[in-house]
């Protein structure tokens, strides 16, 4: 008789409902709170959606705390912890500011040093995808050392671009402006990965 093969690894990249902001404004660690009756509606769904005892972890940024608060009031077995790794990226001096007024040359630089340069003087893309790949690393030991079948993120949508990388690339080569993932989750939506 064979022994039955433990369940497939999931990771959900789950996205916070959608934040208070006005269109066009640059905000990525800039610590906005969600829209309250989306974040509901995105938790009962999830709630709803999930499997059982599954391994939650969430952004510190206020925007996810509340939808992993409001989920856990729907499903006490998906406590969730903080993870500082689960942050949406710096953009520093930019954060707050429209679009238009940073103005197209230091979009330019950007995307001309994607990895390499930090927008605003904030954080590195390459550190982004540094802190998301020992995060995913960490998930998979969940997986492997104590069976967890179920790693819950709820983050951003530039973490699930990390993850879409890196799930493609590995740690190998660092991706240009144009090669960067563009499909991330909805506000209040997710997607589910192999975490293998």
């Amino acid at each position: 008789m064979s022994v039955p093969a433990p369940p497939a690894a999931r990771l959900w990249l789950v996205r916070h409902a959608a934040a208070l902001v006005s269109p066009g404004i640059c905000y990525g660690a800039l610590d906005l709170p969600a829209d309250a009756t989306a974040t509901r509606s995105a938790a009962a769904r999830l709630a709803a959606a999930l499997p059982s005892q599954p391994r939650v972890f969430h952004s510190p940024l206020q925007r996810c705390a509340q939808l992993a608060l409001e989920l856990q009031a729907r499903r006490p077995d998906a406590r969730s912890r903080p993870d500082a790794r689960l942050r949406e990226m710096d953009f520093g001096a930019w954060e707050g500011r429209a679009w238009r007024a940073i103005g197209k040359g230091p979009i330019d630089a950007w995307t001309a040093a994607f990895t390499t340069h930090a927008p605003g003087g904030g954080e590195r893309l390459g550190a982004l995808l540094a802190r998301v790949s020992a995060a995913l690393q960490a998930a998979r030991q969940l997986h492997a050392e104590q069976g967890v079948a179920d790693v819950v993120w709820i983050t951003h949508a530039g973490v699930a671009r990390c993850v879409a990388w890196l799930q493609s690339h590995g740690d190998g080569p660092l991706p240009r402006c144009g090669e960067w993932p563009v499909a991330a989750p909805g506000c209040g939506g997710w997607e589910l990965r192999a975490l293998a």
